[in-house]
């Protein structure tokens, strides 16, 4: 350097980048961050620091993993070999200034490395690459481990993929590119606005970190979601039947029910006109009747399993009484689709035949194999989560939720984090993320029901294994034409599982396998022309000689469905029903109340219908009193 030089100071480089600008309000923000968690570690001292209770899992792991150290030294030894190798490679790269051949490459579907300079500036490349070397070692390091039973090995195997996952180069400011580029371009601001909406979150969250993963504000229901018309026909403590104003002259005679799961919003068959599979039903012709849950607080907390059985056949009853017909087609959705087969299954001991098709979209009967959502399921983790529902009186839905996500981290969690806090863009709007966000909450007494009885002990697959009021259940039992619509990408319902589910019954089955996952390969509209699908009534043993077996066909298996319920009665068809024309009065527009209402607000008590004693053929449990509001109920 020149003698006459001047020493740069590097308080004016900071300024002319901006970040002094920022420094100020980063810092009060960040002392908002410290009082916010000061707090929150206040709040939770006594919390249950293991909700998995990995500890034990990980412990007989690694005494597995001892038992076998020639395995853990091998595998050790392939680690410092690799290792050299990409030491090597580094140092070619930096020497040339071009990256090298490389050790490990980037799985195409793996879009976390997908800017330009994981690729092109070797500093990066070696980090990524060291990253994916180390992962490689640990999923090496976990299958070492012999003699472990199946079921730990997949908690074990789970829970450290997750583990990688967070531990990505791509969730750290000063190791990911696309942040350092925002860093530069704002001069630092996309930290600051970062932070904010990290603030936000933790305070939307009651000091629980919960992403946002759409503008929850740029949605209404009845507005720009869930618009197809319609109007609520029938309404108890239960639910709200929603009966949707046909387009066509002619319809259906048989009316189509729809029973949705009770852990979601029925809304996502109904999201925009675009995708909506509601007004795609009522475009062809069919008399559309949906049921939307109620949304329970803590004054069902002695709600059960039989009450939902009770509300489908309440449901069914209406239907029937509004519109004439004693025959009538179903459709359940995932665990919509379990209720419905527990439905039929009590309707058929009672010699009730008014369903005359039964569909099931993405619908477990058979759990045995119930896929990575296993690795939640256990007495230790059930019993945690019944004594945290005893505590509150609901399951709050954003649990489950959690555990979903946690199946794609990587897309559903880690990708948001990288959005939203360190390149600081706010949440888009997006139709089925804000569903998504919409949780709902759960009884305890039926979902403790639930999960013991069909997710830990699989009884509604043994015949007679279950009852209600008494009533044996026996999905054998069931002779109504069935069909099951299953998509091959499934992490929540596998199509395997709801394959092996699908053989359980006595009638004639067919069982239909599209693209795409459990969401997008339901909610596929023949316009979008995407996907592909399968189809066949015969369903052998193995599901995989059935996937070999059975041709691909192009585009949304949508069409398909409509030929087969159709051919079932002939085509038959009558006027077209107005809602509030037949014998049940409209009560108010469709979306309705309930799925109106969000967590952290009171259920609504709304006034029941009632209908007459003779409509149902069936003797079932009088409908349970509406629920008491606690004096000074009030918003959590």
């Amino acid at each position: 350097m020149p003698d006459n030089a001047q020493t740069p100071d590097p308080q004016a480089g900071i300024n002319t980048l901006g970040f002094a600008s920022a420094a100020k309000e980063m810092q009060e923000n960040f002392k908002q961050v410290e009082e916010i968690m000061a707090g929150f570690s206040k709040a939770h001292e006594g919390m249950k620091l293991d909700p998995y209770n990995l500890k034990q899992a990980y412990s007989d792991w690694m005494e597995a993993a001892l038992k076998n150290p020639e395995k853990l030294i091998e595998t050790n030894m392939a680690f410092w070999q690799k290792s050299m190798e990409l030491t090597q490679q580094a140092m070619q790269s930096f020497m040339s200034g071009q990256p090298a051949a490389k050790v490990f490459e980037t799985p195409k579907s793996d879009r976390r490395f997908s800017h330009e300079d994981w690729e092109n500036k070797p500093a990066f490349d070696v980090i990524k690459q060291t990253y994916l070397l180390v992962s490689d070692w640990t999923r090496q390091v976990v299958a070492s481990a012999e003699g472990l039973d199946e079921r730990t090995a997949e908690r074990v195997k789970f829970f450290t993929e997750r583990s990688l996952d967070a531990m990505s180069p791509t969730n750290f400011a000063l190791t990911n590119p696309a942040v350092l580029e925002k860093i530069r371009n704002t001069k630092g601001a996309n930290l600051v606005h970062g932070l904010k909406n990290m603030l936000e979150d933790l305070e939307a969250g009651n000091g629980q970190l919960r992403i946002r993963m759409t503008d929850t504000k740029a949605f209404k229901l009845g507005e720009n979601v869930a618009v197809t018309p319609g109007k609520v026909v029938f309404q108890n403590k239960m639910f709200q039947l929603i009966q949707y104003t046909p387009s066509t002259e002619k319809v259906l005679k048989r009316p189509l029910l729809i029973v949705p799961p009770w852990i979601n919003k029925f809304y996502i068959l109904d999201l925009q006109p675009k995708n909506s599979m509601l007004k795609w039903l009522v475009d062809q012709g069919h008399t559309v009747y949906v049921m939307s849950w109620v949304n329970p607080d803590e004054t069902y907390v002695d709600t059960g399993f039989e009450d939902y059985i009770h509300a489908v056949i309440n449901a069914l009853d209406a239907v029937e009484y509004d519109s004439g017909e004693s025959e009538l087609n179903m459709i359940g959705y995932c665990i919509g689709g379990t209720l419905l087969s527990s439905t039929l299954a009590y309707l058929k001991s009672k010699g009730d035949t008014r369903v005359k098709s039964a569909t099931f979209f993405t619908t477990m009967l058979d759990f045995s194999e119930p896929g990575e959502l296993g690795v939640f399921i256990d007495e230790a983790q059930i019993s945690t989560l019944e004594t945290q529902m005893q505590e509150q009186g609901y399951m709050d839905g954003s649990t489950m939720s959690g555990a979903f996500n946690l199946l794609r981290a990587n897309d559903l969690i880690w990708s948001f984090y990288v959005n939203n806090y360190l390149l600081g863009n706010d949440p888009r709007p997006f139709d089925l993320l804000y569903w998504n966000s919409d949780s709902t909450r759960m009884p305890v007494k039926m979902h403790s029901w639930y999960l013991r009885n069909l997710y830990k002990d699989n009884k509604l697959c043994q015949p007679k294994a279950l009852s209600v009021d008494g009533v044996e259940l026996d999905l054998g039992t069931i002779d109504v034409p069935a069909c099951f619509i299953s998509t091959i990408e499934d992490h929540i319902a596998p199509w395997k599982s709801t394959y092996s589910g699908a053989r359980l019954f006595g009638g004639d089955v067919r069982f239909i396998l599209g693209g795409s996952g459990h969401i997008a390969g339901i909610v596929n509209p023949p316009a979008a022309n995407k996907y592909n699908y399968r189809v066949s009534n015969e369903l052998p043993e193995s599901a995989d000689t059935w996937l070999a077996n059975t041709q691909v066909n192009a585009g949304s298996w949508w069409p398909e469905w409509d030929s087969w319920v159709r051919a079932l009665a002939n085509n038959e068809q009558v006027d077209a029903r107005q809602p509030g024309a037949g014998k049940l009065a409209a009560i108010e527009n469709a979306p309705g109340t309930y799925v109106k209402c969000r967590l952290g607000e009171p259920t609504p008590v709304l006034e029941p219908t009632v209908l007459p004693d003779s409509v149902s053929p069936s003797p079932v449990a009088p409908q349970p009193p509406l629920p008491k509001k606690a004096k000074g109920s009030k918003k959590k």
